[in-house]
C-alpha cells in the first residue's frame, strides 16, 4: 500500500460544505422583488451557482435593468442571506465527517469561497465548523473570483502550502475550473447532479457524479491519501489528472 499526505485541503463553502444554495436563492428572490422583479426562479438562480455574489449581482443588475449600485445590492442581499443562515443552515453529514477526520489527523485546512467574509464567518459559526477552519478566503479579498484561481492560491499561501500539494473540494463548474487553474488536485461533488457530465467536471481527479448523495468521507479520504489498496467505490469516477 502507498500513501501520500496532502500539504493542505481547501474546501469551497456553499454547496460543498453547507447546503446554502436555497438560502442564496431565497435572498436573491426577496432582493429582486424589492426592485420589481417577481419572476426570479430557481432555474434563473442555478445559472450563478459557483459564481461570487458580487459577480452575480453585477449580472442580475444588468439583466433586469436595476438602477441601484452593486454595493447597495450586495449589502441588502447579505443582510437577507445572513438572516436566513442564522435561522437554518445544514452541513452535509459526510462532509462534516471528512472535515473532522482530517482535523484529527492534523491536516491543514481552509475555506475558499465566493461568499462575503461576513457570510463565511456567520455560516461557519452557526454550523460549528469554525472550530476547524481558522483560515478563510473570500472572493472579496482577491482580484478575481472563480473560475480564476485566486481564492485557492491565496488559501494555499496563507496555509504555507504549495499549490501542487493541495486538494480542493468543489461542487460547481467554476470552482472545479479554478482548482485546475491553480494547479491543485480536485474532488468534485456536483451540487446539480444533472450537470455531472459537463467536461469541466471530467478534469477533476475524483468525481462523484451523484453529488452529495454519493459522496462519502471514507472514499474521499482514501483518494486524497492515495491508498491504492482501495477498490473503486460506487458513485465515484477517477477522471483525468
Amino acid at each position: 500500500m502507498s500513501t501520500s499526505r496532502p500539504q493542505a485541503v481547501i474546501f469551497d463553502l456553499d454547496g460543498t460544505l453547507i447546503d446554502s444554495e436555497p438560502n442564496y436563492y431565497q435572498a436573491g428572490r426577496l432582493l429582486l422583488a424589492r426592485y420589481g422583479v417577481d419572476d426570479f426562479t430557481w432555474e434563473h438562480h442555478s445559472r450563478f451557482i459557483g459564481i461570487s455574489t458580487w459577480e452575480t449581482l453585477v449580472a442580475l443588475r444588468e439583466e433586469y435593468g436595476i438602477d441601484a449600485p452593486v454595493e447597495r445590492l450586495l449589502a441588502e442581499k447579505n443582510r437577507l442571506y445572513l438572516d436566513l443562515v442564522r435561522a437554518s443552515t445544514e452541513v452535509f453529514p459526510e462532509m462534516r465527517k471528512f472535515v473532522e477526520r482530517l482535523h484529527a489527523e492534523g491536516v491543514r485546512m481552509a475555506v475558499a469561497s465566493g461568499s462575503s467574509g461576513e457570510a463565511i464567518t456567520v455560516a461557519l459559526g452557526v454550523t460549528g465548523l469554525d472550530a476547524y477552519f481558522t483560515t478563510r478566503v473570500s472572493a472579496e479579498e482577491v482580484p478575481h473570483g472563480k473560475p480564476a484561481p485566486d481564492v485557492f492560491l491565496e488559501a494555499a499561501r496563507r496555509l504555507g502550502a504549495e499549490p501542487a500539494g493541495c486538494v480542493v473540494l468543489e461542487d460547481a463548474i467554476p470552482g472545479v475550473a479554478a482548482a485546475r487553474a491553480a494547479g491543485m488536485r480536485c474532488i468534485a461533488v456536483p451540487y446539480v447532479a444533472a450537470l455531472a457530465t459537463d467536461p469541466v467536471y471530467g478534469t477533476a481527479g475524483l468525481l462523484f457524479p451523484g453529488g452529495q448523495g454519493a459522496f462519502t468521507a471514507e472514499a474521499a479520504h482514501a483518494w486524497v491519501f492515495g491508498r491504492d489498496d482501495q477498490r473503486p467505490w460506487e458513485g465515484s469516477y477517477d477522471g483525468p489528472p
